[in-house]
């Protein structure tokens, strides 16, 4: 005897809906009839899907009278799926490490947190107000943090450490991050990390140090004397 369709969320999980849009686009009805539930509780599921940035439109398909919404999973959905890149990304470290000097690691690192902050827009105004979007942005890519102000200077305090898979081997790769949040902030970052029961991730924020701004020798004022003439 076949199913009833229901609306109910026992018959119907998100999470067969995202296993089928992973196999390829769907419209409601084909996901409706392949799940066996009615098409507004299909509905449900994918607005709900969509406000997580899971599923979005990938097109249409010509119908009978109009044209139908094909879905699909989004490239950052795909992402969490993949089981991939930790051990990935922990092997490379470890070639990397056996292979470079530590200078030349190091300066990897560095690199690579610069790279992260990409076309984000840097924020502006005080020390506080940038520290606050470096915990903001920190947070963001997978940390839990609060920030603090400690002897004149602002700390980013995290309860764990989004990279602890790699940084319990390699305290290095820590210098990534601290790159990315200077860079972001185009403040002076150093780390404050705590290693001893476990990972935790801490950065001390400050302003950069001024340039003393070099004295003019005799030639050089020659030279401008020279130019207003």
């Amino acid at each position: 005897m076949a199913r009833p369709l229901k609306d109910a969320l026992a018959l119907d999980t998100p999470e067969r809906v995202v296993d089928l849009l992973r196999r390829g686009p769907r419209t409601v009805d084909d996901l409706a009839r392949e799940l066996g539930v009615t098409g507004n509780a299909v509905r449900g599921h994918l607005a709900a899907l969509q406000r997580d940035g899971m599923v979005e439109a990938k097109g249409k398909r010509r119908g009978p009278r109009k044209p139908a919404v094909l879905c699909g999973v989004t490239s950052d959905a795909e992402l969490q799926f993949s089981k991939l890149y930790v051990p990935v990304l922990t092997e490379l470290l470890h070639v990397l490490d056996k292979r470079l000097e530590r200078r030349s690691f190091d300066a990897i690192m560095r690199r690579v947190g610069s790279a992260l902050v990409g076309n984000r827009p840097l924020p502006t105004g005080s020390v506080a107000r940038r520290a606050a979007a470096a915990s903001a942005l920190f947070n963001e890519l997978g940390g839990h943090t609060v920030v603090e102000k400690e002897n004149g200077a602002f700390l980013i305090r995290s309860f764990g450490c989004p990279l602890s898979a790699v940084t319990f081997e390699h305290p290095d790769a820590c210098n990534a991050a601290e790159s990315l949040l200077g860079e972001f902030t185009r403040l002076d970052v150093s780390k404050c990390c705590d290693r001893e029961e476990r990972l935790r991730c801490c950065f001390t924020l400050r302003e950069l140090p001024s340039r003393p701004r070099a004295r003019a020798t005799s030639s050089t004022r020659q030279d401008r004397a020279s130019a207003r003439r």
